[in-house]
């Protein structure tokens, strides 16, 4: 996460002067930009100190203890150093991989000049270009791990080295300490690198102490500033570091040592100062190549359709969904569309998972949605998305931004008026806008929700009374900047992806038409609303995304939401991002918020499916 400080076709000689923030300045992709010749001179007391690196190989030999013909890769190998020094030593079958072009570049060089027949290439760590089962040990030294914005990432990153292993094969990983990182970090430092070259560096912890952040302005004696640059690495302690481990699948994790890096100019050396060293083994037993493929039972359950026979729409959803299923190989699909029975069904059920799209609850009561999963979990049946309590919580619109209050996340003003208050509050602020506390699918929410006078204010309520007398209403600040929704596919803390987001675009409704995504733009075909709202990728500057991705990520850990959720959340008026909703199991259909979002990220609507599906089966340790 760190922003280079140049411009997209040359390094800008530029100084941004004092920044109190500097996790607001982070670019997602800074590991992209950063390791250049610049980078070899700033780091050079570790990275071009040939005899450091021939102490470390001492160390890493003595742990491991490889066989001259074992195969090696040095993940995220940088120039090469540790790679050329386990070739000199007799390690023939060592090859190296790294993502910056130019390192990669200057480990050939390097090789070429001394005569060694190393392979190095340029690849993803994230998506390895190795068939599985090929190496003995993997490398990743050198604190050449923690580089992405994302935790999930760095799981990939854990999973691709497990893939290439060969059964029972061993990762070899040096990264930071943490907790000492944490505890000793420099705030600031300045040193001379050479004689005309000088580098000052700012450090700060981010917002939640899972990243330092890091600015390095590098100065020439006669061109001024040559770089300022911005980056973030996240911090692992040797708990948490196993704790990824291990689900990534390792065993045998072995914590050897703490590498104490020494510089001989008594230079400053940031996250290289002090490593934990640890091996980590993957437990794959021998391949057997066998041309039967398992076949996952799945029973996937619906609301019952035989008490909704008259929704052309739900009619086409479900018939889409059937079609969408079909194309996927290595699954049979059973369906459950009927209600009546469904205890016994359920306890007769012989099935690997249960694709949960019952979002109607039991016998189509939404009050009993969190039914459905609290039956299969009595019965210890495996299933898709979030458990009850999840469920129980969402469903209460209010108590979700209270939970929301409680991690620092903004939400509109609102207060409640309960079934039984025969006074209540006219609000001293409008517009606001009411809706039933209780409920999903926009239920109760209309174009006269949003009201701008107290007559207006008493129409609306009495409205909402009537028509759902035993739930209390939610009298709400309303928004009137940009309404978006954040999907998330997987499973905290690593395995997740994040959708794009989308915007809803009201701009073609009429004037008169206060601009909400409620029950008539989703269930009335006839509406304006349903006619002219559009879902638009939302652009947004890449500070309020990874503030918008932090807010979703800790709620979707606090409400333990699992395998897949939506996030509403609209802007106020000076521009901050509040929550709305949160969207445990949301709809699931073919032409749905999920769908589009998915879409948007190249996934096909089976393919969106299959994702559910498959993070619900590693979940439960299926795959």
């Amino acid at each position: 996460m760190r922003e280079i400080l140049k411009d997209k076709d040359k390094k800008l000689r530029k100084f941004k002067g004092r920044l109190d923030s500097l996790e607001d300045f982070v670019n997602p992709e800074w590991w992209k930009y950063i390791f250049d010749s610049i980078y070899l001179k700033t780091d050079a007391d570790v990275v071009m100190d040939d005899e450091l690196t021939e102490k470390e190989v001492d160390i890493f030999l003595e742990i491991i203890k490889p066989k001259k013909d074992d195969r090696i890769l040095d993940l995220a190998c940088g120039q090469g150093r540790h790679t050329i020094e386990f070739y000199k030593r007799g390690y023939r079958e060592i090859e190296g991989i790294d993502l910056s072009e130019y390192l990669i570049r200057k480990a050939k060089q390097r090789a070429k000049k001394e005569g060694l027949k190393i392979k190095f290439r340029k690849g993803d760590a994230r998506n390895l270009p190795y068939k599985d089962n090929t190496f003995d040990y993997v490398l990743i030294l050198g604190n050449s791990f923690g580089y992405f914005s994302n935790a999930s990432d760095d799981y990939k990153v854990l999973r691709e080295v497990f893939k290439v292993l060969k059964p029972y094969g061993t990762l070899l990983l040096d990264i930071a300490d943490g907790n000492y990182v944490r505890n000793h970090y420099k705030p600031y430092t300045w040193e001379w690198i050479d004689d005309k070259y000088v580098v000052l560096r700012e450090r700060q912890l981010s917002h939640d102490k899972r990243l330092l952040i890091s600015r390095e302005i590098v100065i020439h004696a006669q061109k001024g500033v040559i770089v300022d640059q911005i980056y973030s690495e996240r911090l692992y302690s040797q708990s948490e570091i196993e704790e990824i481990l291990k689900s990534a699948g390792f065993i045998d994790i072995t914590f050897h040592t703490n590498l104490l890096a020494q510089s001989k100019r008594n230079m400053d050396l940031g996250l290289m100062e002090n490593r934990i060293v640890l091996t980590a083994v993957a437990p794959k037993h021998n391949i057997k190549i066998s041309p039967k493929i398992k076949i996952f039972n799945i029973t996937v359950l619906l609301g019952d359709t035989n008490l909704k026979s008259d929704n052309n729409y739900e009619i086409e959803s479900i018939k889409q969904l059937k079609i969408a299923l079909s194309k996927l190989e290595g699954y049979k699909f059973n369906y459950i569309e009927s209600h009546k029975g469904l205890f016994y069904d359920l306890g007769n059920l012989k099935t690997d998972l249960v694709f949960n799209l019952c979002d109607d609850g039991y016998n189509n009561n939404p009050k009993m949605e969190l039914h459905i999963p609290a039956l299969l979990e009595v019965l210890g049946i495996p299933y898709t998305g979030s458990p009850p309590h999840t469920l129980a919580i969402c469903f209460d619109k209010s108590l979700v931004k209270a939970i929301a209050n409680s991690l620092d996340i903004p939400t509109p003003d609102e207060y409640l008026i309960m079934p039984d208050d025969t006074t209540y509050n006219i609000p001293a602020n409008f517009p606001v806008i009411l809706k039933p506390n209780f409920g999903d699918g926009s239920e109760g929410i209309y174009k006269d929700s949003v009201v701008y006078n107290p007559i207006e204010f008493t129409e609306a309520l009495n409205r909402l009374r009537k028509q759902f007398p035993d739930i209390p209403i939610l009298v709400e600040e309303f928004l009137t900047g940009d309404e978006i929704s954040i999907g998330v596919l997987g499973n905290l803390p690593y395995d997740y992806e994040i959708l794009p987001i989308l915007k809803i675009d009201y701009s073609e409704l009429p004037e008169d038409f206060p601009p909400i995504c409620g029950y008539e733009a989703k269930w009335d075909f006839n509406s304006e609303y349903y006619k002219k709202i559009k879902y638009i990728p939302a652009e947004l500057d890449k500070d309020i995304e990874e503030r918008l991705y932090d807010m979703v990520l800790k709620l979707y850990n606090r409400l333990d939401l699992k395998d897949y959720g939506r996030f509403d959340i609209r802007f106020s008026a000076d521009g901050i991002p509040k929550l709305l909703e949160v969207n445990p199991n949301p709809g699931w259909s073919w032409d749905g918020k999920l769908k589009i979002m998915s879409e948007w990220k190249g996934m096909e609507y089976e393919e969106m499916l299959e994702k559910i599906i498959r993070y619900a089966l590693k979940r439960y340790n299926l795959i």
